[in-house]
């Protein structure tokens, strides 16, 4: 069998979330880099694999896939390994929740509105604090779905897990998130787990 190919960048949180996941599953992968920021665009191949030009773009066998959350299912379901989905409905549900909540929510927020912002010469004050309501909101609504004692589902990490560490891993570096994460004690439980695996060590930029 072909060892898969993940065409994107270190920097990229989504790809990230991708290497999380082979990692977990233990699949010997090669990282093609595509850099979208850079100065000439990506390759013009690249419109090929992803017709948005976004990444991460994956390519198993001959099978080509974009999205990092359906390349991150196909790999928990293609691979052997420790199962990163729940197989009881409602457990699976909750995790394909919290994943659309870091999709919808927290990823624009959390990167773009904080993260993003704190690392410009000069930061938009304004736009930082009028993310904070939300970037809250998140925080809470997350810690409100987390069944585990250690996971957010329990005492194996999900792909819910693999898919918040990357966006909280620039989040909770921030001045706000270092000050908001003192009310929020589950956050910074998971975060002591989650960010000792070594996966998170293998794939850091």
């Amino acid at each position: 069998m072909a060892k898969p190919i993940l065409f994107g960048a270190t920097y990229s949180v989504y790809v990230r979330i991708v290497r999380l996941a082979l990692e977990e599953k233990g699949v010997d992968y090669r990282l093609e880099d595509v850099d979208i920021f850079s100065p000439g665009g990506p390759p013009a191949s690249y419109e090929q694999r992803q017709p948005f030009l976004k990444i991460p773009a994956f390519e198993h066998d001959g099978f080509r896939l974009y999205e990092a959350g359906a390349i991150a299912r196909y790999i928990d379901a293609a691979f052997p390994g420790p199962a990163l989905m729940p197989a009881e409905p409602r457990a699976r549900a909750r995790a394909d929740q919290i994943i659309g909540i870091l999709d919808s929510y927290a990823y624009g927020t959390w990167v773009w509105d904080l993260y993003v912002e704190r690392t410009k010469p000069e930061p938009d004050e304004a736009k930082i604090a009028e993310a904070l309501p939300r970037v809250e909101t998140c925080l809470a609504a997350i810690e409100a779905l987390m069944g585990g004692k250690t996971y957010f589902l329990g005492d194996g990490p999900t792909l819910a897990d693999l898919h918040a560490a990357p966006m909280f891993a620039l989040f909770q570096t921030t001045p706000e998130g270092e000050r908001l994460l003192v009310d929020h004690p589950r956050w910074r439980d998971w975060w002591s787990q989650m960010s000792e695996r070594p996966s998170m060590a293998a794939t850091t930029a």
